[in-house]
């Protein structure tokens, strides 16, 4: 699984000084040991959890839940790194929505250990993270990270739950039709289109191509889902996985600002079903 993933690598710790010998307290490099690329400065009370520990916990959850391994990868040439599990899948008219837990962890200092959900829309391809923000599982890389691991193995439990719950939503959307106001409040959402700019629609080139590629991907949706707010979402979905971006977003998905913007405002569409 690591070999696939392409994170079959350990991380080392190097202490930091300047090129005049001048020593930098409190701070270490975390460099990758089989390119020695340097992946992040931390301080020296951040713990590493290194990839072959990540899979490990992963074949605990797999071995409690029956949920087998599935895929892994990396941002940032191994700043952040992720592996998932095959969770459930949600079956839907001529569609299906794929689940999975997905385990997060990184060497930069920018996130905790941490799990939560994501899905894919398969006739599409579309996918959709709860994962990381969604349950409480993170653990910040202190000296008591391996102790306090056992928390992650018995919140998996509630990851299945949130799981269910989302699927359960995700129904409930599919059931409601769209208006063009919820339609023009996700537009205004995903543009960060201010007050002035609506009434004036006058939009930068940029903005505009932008617009323009994501009322294709929601009419795509909107054709083949039904004038719903599951059709209006999986718009939202489409258009950040394929086009909002030449290459993977998946990053942003997961960590970024297109990420915040489809979990509030799939809170927001649940809310109105």
């Amino acid at each position: 699984m690591l070999v696939q993933a392409g994170l079959n690598w350990n991380v080392r710790t190097e202490g930091i000084q300047t090129m005049s010998g001048i020593v930098i307290p409190d701070k270490v490099c975390h460099i990758r040991e089989d390119n020695n690329s340097p992946l992040g400065i931390v301080g020296n009370d951040y713990h590493t959890y290194q990839n072959d520990q990540l899979l490990e916990l992963l074949h605990q959850i797999s071995a409690k839940t029956g949920l087998e391994l599935h895929s892994g990868g990396m941002f940032g040439g191994g700043k952040r790194v992720w592996l998932q599990l095959k969770s459930n899948d949600l079956i839907l008219p001529g569609d299906k929505v794929e689940g999975y837990i997905s385990g997060f962890n990184s060497f930069d200092g920018s996130t905790s250990l941490a799990f939560g959900n994501s899905n894919k829309t398969v006739s599409c391809e579309n996918t959709f993270w709860m994962a990381y923000r969604s349950v409480d599982s993170k653990l910040r890389h202190s000296s008591q990270m391996i102790i306090r691991i056992e928390m992650i193995l018995q919140n998996i439990d509630l990851l299945l739950k949130e799981e269910k719950n989302t699927f359960e939503k995700i129904q409930r959307l599919g059931n409601v039709k769209m208006s063009e106001e919820v339609k023009q409040m996700v537009v205004d959402v995903m543009f960060d289109l201010k007050k002035q700019e609506q009434l004036d629609k006058e939009y930068s080139t940029r903005k505009t191509n932008s617009m323009n590629r994501f009322f294709v991907d929601l009419n795509g949706e909107l054709q083949q889902k039904g004038d719903n707010l599951w059709g209006l979402f999986s718009g939202i979905t489409k258009y950040t996985t394929h086009s909002m971006k030449k290459t993977d977003n998946s990053e942003n998905k997961i960590f970024g600002v297109a990420g915040n913007k489809e979990r509030l405002l799939f809170n927001k569409l649940v809310e109105l079903a």
